[in-house]
């Protein structure tokens, strides 16, 4: 952000533009900070009003919401023992709601029961997480019509799933790709109503950053500068900030295949370890990147749509957008539209990853996915700005 004067623009618009637009040369990255211990649920003391309200408004939950937090941060705390515990036998790990615990997935009833003497559920499968990974990869290498919207490892059915534009599941070309994808191994075709498009929007005045050709939103602040989406600029794109200002440069990005970016920033911005709350919640910390479990809640902070909150609903999904697939995604039922690509996923303090696309709208709902902030971190061997 460029530094102003009590006459300048930040300094006339007040404190919540001055918030504003520390988030938007925020982004996300850096080291996992996990909870040593599985701690009891008890009150998370991040779960303001407006954190609470927002799950209520997306998740439906009432009085439940802190709660949820509450158990999901237990959850997350048990996960590395479980895992662990379950070794080359697991088969991948969601948060179930309804009984407000880890579940683990193993081939191996003896292991079943070393994962449960840690605190997580136990299931027992057909498929190890290694077996249906091998299977997602063989249709990653096939080439996919545009009617196939994506595929993913669905861990609690323990399936490769394919999704399906329904309107066009019966043309050749898409039923000879499904005949391929059945042939890899477990697989199950589900139709859907729409496929995913991506999230950036033409340049409007007074939002969080722009190209020549996109507005986008900020992720996650790095040292050095933010993490975003790739789709939004090529390396050697120049960015503008929200109130138009020079700001940096994109320095990697990789879109499609991956749907990443970092952006270096200069000219008198600044990073700092925060998510902008619109006024619905508070500006979130950010305190490191411990990847949440499939079932867990999760909100996201963009430009366009401000603060919605959501559940993880699978990872380590391919995304087939027009101009190609996107692979290693994480899909959410958190709603986003133009302009939000780039912005922030985030579950508690813990940052999870940059807008990518989806379909649906903030009015009718719909699925969003992101690109995990860990795996931008690595590529681009970035440290995550944490508080």
């Amino acid at each position: 952000m460029r530094r102003t004067s009590g006459t300048g623009r930040a300094g006339r618009t007040g404190i919540r533009t001055v918030l504003s637009a520390l988030l938007l040369v925020a982004t996300w990255g850096g080291a996992a900070l996990a909870p040593s211990t599985a701690a009891a649920a008890a009150p998370d003391p991040d779960a303001s009003p407006g954190l609470i309200a927002a799950m209520q408004r997306d998740l439906g939950l009432t009085e439940q919401a802190r709660t949820r937090l509450a158990q999901e941060k237990a959850a997350f705390a048990v996960q590395p023992s479980a895992e662990r515990a379950a070794g080359g036998d697991f088969a991948g790990t969601w948060f179930d709601a309804d009984s407000g615990r880890l579940t683990v997935a193993v081939t191996n009833r003896q292991k079943a029961e070393a994962v449960r003497k840690t605190g997580a559920d136990a299931k027992v499968v057909t498929h190890s997480a290694d077996r249906l990974d091998a299977v997602k990869r063989r249709i990653d290498r096939l080439k996919a019509p545009a009617a196939v919207g994506s595929w993913h490892v669905d861990v609690r059915t323990n399936q490769v799933v394919v999704q399906v534009a329904a309107d066009r599941a019966g043309k050749d070309d898409v039923k000879a790709f499904l005949d391929r994808a059945r042939a890899a191994g477990p697989v199950r075709i589900e139709t859907v109503n729409a496929t995913p498009t991506t999230f950036a929007a033409g340049t409007v005045g007074g939002d969080p950053y722009y190209t020549h050709q996109y507005r986008c939103s900020i992720g996650f602040s790095v040292h050095g500068g933010f993490v975003t989406a790739g789709h939004c600029g090529t390396p050697g794109t120049f960015v503008r900030g929200w109130d138009g200002s020079d700001m940096g440069w994109f320095q990697g990005s990789s879109f499609p295949g991956d749907d990443m970016a970092w952006v270096s920033t200069g000219y008198g911005w600044w990073t700092v370890p925060v998510v902008l709350g619109w006024g619905q919640t508070s500006d979130r910390l950010v305190r490191g990147s411990w990847e949440a479990p499939v079932g867990s809640s999760i909100c996201r902070s963009g430009s366009t749509t401000k603060w919605h909150c959501g559940t993880v609903l699978g990872k380590n999904e391919t995304v087939n957008y027009d101009v190609g697939a996107v692979h290693q995604m994480t899909r959410t039922d958190v709603c986003a539209e133009g302009g939000d690509s780039g912005g922030s996923f985030i579950t508690g303090d813990q940052a999870q990853g940059v807008t990518s696309g989806g379909w649906g709208n903030c009015s009718s709902g719909g699925n969003t996915w992101f690109q995990p902030v860990n795996e931008i971190l690595g590529r681009y061997g970035l440290t995550l700005h944490t508080a």
